[in-house]
């Protein structure tokens, strides 16, 4: 209906998780945005949010506003009985309503803690400072969806609404924390060279620290970009520890730092996070097709095919999702690999749909048609930057691996995101015994 009272009540939405998201993390999970709000404007029975979501209590409410005041109802129902705990009505007057966001929230966390029982009330932090108007939150709240889309076109548009919020309000740090992940997930979705967009995450990242350094995303954020660019896998597991630390309910700082840990080989401790990203936002799509990640890097391919096909049933085009093709390849099924190479070809990169068809058509022994996608990929880059791991990836598969440590070596000096893998990546498995690879893992941190 009226987006004055959408831009309410979304941002009441988001400042009660955050407030919630503050009380003991021991005793109270909080469930992610992206996967409450599958449920907004729904008739949903609470029974089966509470199987779906995983949750035994569930917070209903809702919002009306006219130009002299807000009435705001809330209720905390178990899901079990679906009788409610208590229930609230906040009249108020709109002063301020942003202000009043955090008012209301804070009471319904206090009310909260007394219904269940105070548990750790001193673990509550301060609380996130909120944007000055609703166009800023609107505008945030819009690239933060589109950045959870995960492709390239997607995430640009991502960055022009984190843009247009920091227009609005040059103080937002949460604003400034989405464009830092937006640039620095870039460049793995282009297949252009990072550095294009790096420093333009990192200058985000810092801005975002300096506003409020105990915002857990900005943390989150800046481990990211110290991880993938600069390989300081230390100060990275730090970052990420931090934000969990500042925000033990912040689902993405799990579910990256369960990728840092991948990268690792610490795959028992990768899973461990990655589920605990799951319970806190169930329906996310990147969660869980990242933890097909972490099943196919370590060599479970049957299991990671079979989240992959789960993630791909909920959305056909979701990009991470179509690694799907290297488990393919790694189990002999070629045909399936080349099909879903095909079937993206619309939304992919030229030089990845090239390099893919060389890699695959290379293993499954087609080396004639495999050189001849490799010639089209080389015509692809003339007079295009290209991220150098896509013709490493394409000379890995005609089996000329002199070649492929070249364009390694050209990967290393573009600071390549994609070097993150070099440890744990069964696709490299043929350079391993190679004493200039096992020189580039050293060099990027990942030899032990």
């Amino acid at each position: 209906g009226d987006p004055a009272q959408e831009y309410f009540s979304d941002g009441l939405t988001e400042e009660m998780i955050s407030q919630l998201g503050r009380l003991d993390p021991h005793y109270v999970g909080v469930i992610a945005r992206t996967s409450v709000m599958h449920y907004k404007n729904t008739q949903t029975p609470l029974d089966q949010i509470g199987r779906e979501l995983g949750v035994q209590y569930v917070i209903e409410g809702s919002v009306r506003r006219d130009a002299y005041d807000v009435r705001v109802t809330a209720q905390l129902i178990p899901t079990k009985d679906q009788a409610p705990i208590w229930a609230r009505q906040y009249d108020r007057e709109p002063k301020g309503v942003l202000a009043l966001q955090g008012e209301i929230a804070q009471e319904i966390a206090d009310e909260i803690q007394l219904t269940l029982g105070d548990h750790n009330s001193a673990a509550a932090s301060k609380p996130t400072a909120s944007p000055q108007n609703y166009e800023t939150y609107d505008q945030y709240l819009k690239g933060q969806y589109f950045l959870n889309k995960r492709t390239a076109v997607d995430i640009r548009q991502a960055i022009a609404y984190f843009d247009e919020a920091i227009a609005k309000d040059a103080n937002y740090a949460r604003a400034y924390a989405g464009l830092a992940d937006s640039y620095a997930l870039m460049g793995g979705y282009t297949g252009r060279p990072p550095n294009e967009f790096m420093p333009q995450a990192r200058t985000a990242a810092l801005r975002a620290l300096q506003l409020d350094d105990s915002l857990a995303e900005a943390h989150t954020a800046l481990a990211l970009i110290v991880q993938n660019y600069d390989w300081d896998w230390q100060t990275a597991e730090k970052e990420f520890r931090r934000a969990i630390e500042l925000n033990p309910n912040y689902a993405t700082a799990h579910h990256w730092y369960a990728e840092h840990l991948m990268w690792r080989g610490r795959f028992d401790e990768a899973l461990q996070e990655s589920e605990r990203a799951r319970q806190l936002d169930p329906l996310s799509l990147i969660i869980a097709a990242d933890n097909g990640a972490i099943l196919h890097f370590s060599r479970q391919y049957d299991r990671a095919i079979q989240k992959w096909h789960s993630v791909l049933e909920m959305d056909p085009d979701f990009s991470r999702a179509h690694l799907i093709r290297a488990a393919y390849v790694e189990k002999g099924m070629f045909v399936e690999g080349l099909a879903d190479t095909e079937r993206m070809r619309p939304v992919t990169p030229v030089p990845a749909y090239w390099s893919w068809l060389a890699y695959i058509y290379g293993r499954s022994g087609q080396i004639a048609r495999s050189r001849h996608a490799l010639d089209e990929l080389r015509r692809s880059i003339r007079n295009e930057p290209v991220d150098a791991i896509s013709v490493a990836w394409a000379y890995l598969g005609v089996g000329d691996n002199d070649q492929a440590l070249a364009w390694f070596e050209k990967a290393y000096a573009q600071h390549s995101t994609e070097l993150t893998s070099l440890k744990v990546n069964p696709g490299y498995d043929p350079l391993r015994g190679d004493p200039r690879f096992q020189d580039l893992l050293k060099r990027v941190g990942l030899a032990n």
